[in-house]
């Protein structure tokens, strides 16, 4: 129903390394990088200059292991089904560097609010037209559209056909874009990320995969 930034590294575990829900081992077991947890926290990961409080999350329903950055600097774990506490944080790990620079970012100077307010203006003008276009050539309904300053994902598409859309789409190529405004259509015939609803998305977004890249090397920026 919504596609995330690139706040996280969302990559299939290694082949092989499933361990089931009752092997998951204590933070003693777990590489150099690990501290013991504080009160609260799931486990500590340190880079030596940086210590990220980790928080796990098990989805049934998850394929892959999730690493986000929360608001508050924090890192959240998915596990998936299968999967375990001492793999998912060797995952983590491996991606502290990347978890470091999205720190840093999410305490950089906030836009201007001025700056905002017209980029907003100006996503309303744009994003709308181009959206309900898009809906008429799939012959899709949709009931309401909403401009705003979204966090941690793109855009979103409830269950009655309600569109929400990052103003930021307005900053982005062109081709980049229209690749969001499909992803969130495409969620109005499937609502769930099934293959059934990639093979929707690259019907209608033949070339949707170099959009992904863009967004995961180049969207982040856009912040």
């Amino acid at each position: 129903m919504q596609i995330e930034l690139p706040f996280g590294v969302d990559l299939p575990p290694d082949r092989g390394s499933h361990v089931p829900f009752q092997g998951d081992l204590v933070a003693s077991g777990f590489s150099r990088n690990t501290v013991p947890a504080a009160s609260g926290h799931d486990a500590l990961l340190s880079t030596g200059a940086e210590t990220f409080p980790v928080y796990f999350v098990r989805m049934r329903r998850a394929r892959r292991y999730v690493l986000r950055v929360r608001p508050d600097g924090a890192l959240r774990l998915t596990i998936p089904r299968g999967g375990s506490r001492a793999e998912a944080l060797r995952f983590a790990e491996r991606h502290l560097a990347w978890a470091a620079r999205e720190r840093a970012r999410a305490t950089a100077t906030p836009v201007d609010p001025g700056v905002e307010r017209e980029l907003r203006a100006r996503a309303r003008e744009r994003l709308i037209p181009e959206l309900l276009a898009l809906a008429r050539q799939h012959e899709l309904t949709v009931s309401r559209v909403s401009i705003r300053n979204q966090r941690s994902r793109w855009g979103a598409c409830s269950p009655g056909g309600h569109i929400t859309l990052n103003y930021r789409l307005i900053l982005m190529p062109p081709d980049v874009r229209e690749y969001v405004l499909l992803h969130e259509l495409m969620h109005l015939k499937q609502p769930n990320h099934s293959p059934r609803f990639w093979r929707l998305v690259s019907a209608a977004c033949p070339r949707f995969r170099e959009a992904e890249r863009w967004l995961k090397s180049s969207g982040r920026a856009l912040f």
